[in-house]
């Protein structure tokens, strides 16, 4: 479970959560927002890395 400190979030939650979602987006722009997130993410991993070794020189 998910707690954000009002609880514990359960699967009718989530799926409140995600339906809410793709109302404001819509279905065909959700692949475009996940792609983004993954991206973003994966360089930030990247910049971390890099930082993280670049203390060494």
């Amino acid at each position: 479970m998910i707690a954000l400190g009002l609880g514990p979030l359960g699967i009718p939650e989530l799926i409140i959560i995600l339906f809410i979602i793709v109302l404001i987006f819509g279905a065909t722009r959700l692949p475009e927002i996940g792609r983004g997130i993954g991206k973003g993410i994966r360089n930030f991993k990247e910049a971390t890395k890099e930082g993280a070794s670049g203390k060494d020189e």
